[in-house]
């Protein structure tokens, strides 16, 4: 049974990476889906693939405008919005002691601000209908620290506490908001250089499960809490790390990889 069906879903940053992964697993289980991101030629080329149950739209989440017409072309195109996955992301490896000001700005515009965006935007919409399910893809560096990731960080954390915030606000409403916290993820944000899958498993060895994570691994997750398999979670963070969080090894301790 199609664990979706008749669903209404917008997907930012929808057009690659984990949000394509998204995109693709919504529509499987029967959504109808708003692929949302400024990359055109990817997410157009993804609608068409996936046929009229699926429609992009360019929209900037930093923009109070562009939310506006991608909530009216949902619906006018679709119907009433039943989840939101906010999932567009920016990434920037550097120093706070080299990270500008406008640097710090943008990477928060986006991971921050652009979920606030929706949240309220779209929270708006599910609130008045009083049932949604609204997704937020956070990171584990939204749980710990990471040098050279200072905005990053910033802007997950900030992403965390959001998701509470929403969850308490909307969750006597009908709207569940809960948070992802993928780990390590072969995407193009996370894979910059296009390695193969094997030489990017080189880097987490301290990781339990000793791989970096497939883009649907993350998308499945959003869809356990995009549908009524996960009712009754509300304000719920979950790390989909392979065990990042779990702890370090300590080599030649016993118990540790080989």
């Amino acid at each position: 049974m199609a664990r979706l069906q008749n669903k209404i879903a917008i997907v930012t940053g929808g057009a690659r990476g984990m949000g394509a992964a998204t995109v693709r697993l919504f529509v499987a289980e029967g959504a109808r889906v708003v692929i949302a991101d400024v990359l055109d030629d990817d997410g157009s080329k993804l609608a068409a693939e996936l046929g009229d149950r699926a429609l992009f739209m360019h929209h900037d989440v930093t923009d109070e405008a562009s939310w506006a017409r991608v909530i009216e072309a949902t619906q006018s195109n679709f119907g009433a919005i039943d989840i939101l996955v906010n999932n567009a992301g920016v990434l920037l490896f550097r120093t706070l002691a080299e990270t500008s000001k406008s640097d710090f700005e943008k990477v928060l515009a986006v991971n921050l601000v652009g979920t606030f965006l929706g949240v309220k935007l779209v929270g708006a919409q599910m609130v008045a209908r009083k049932r949604g399910s609204i997704v937020n893809i956070s990171s584990v560096d939204g749980m710990k620290a990471a040098n050279g990731l200072g905005a990053y960080c910033s802007s997950k954390w900030g992403s965390r506490g959001l998701t509470k915030v929403a969850a308490m606000e909307y969750g006597h409403q009908g709207v569940r908001v809960n948070s992802v916290h993928p780990g390590g993820v072969d995407t193009a944000m996370g894979n910059p250089y296009g390695e193969s899958r094997e030489q990017v498993n080189k880097r987490y060895t301290m990781v339990p499960l000793q791989r970096v994570a497939d883009p649907i691994e993350i998308a499945r997750t959003s869809l356990f809490l995009a549908s009524d398999d996960s009712s009754y979670l509300c304000g719920a963070e979950i790390a989909v790390d392979g065990g990042m969080l779990t702890g370090q090894y300590y080599v030649g301790f016993p118990g540790a990889p080989a």
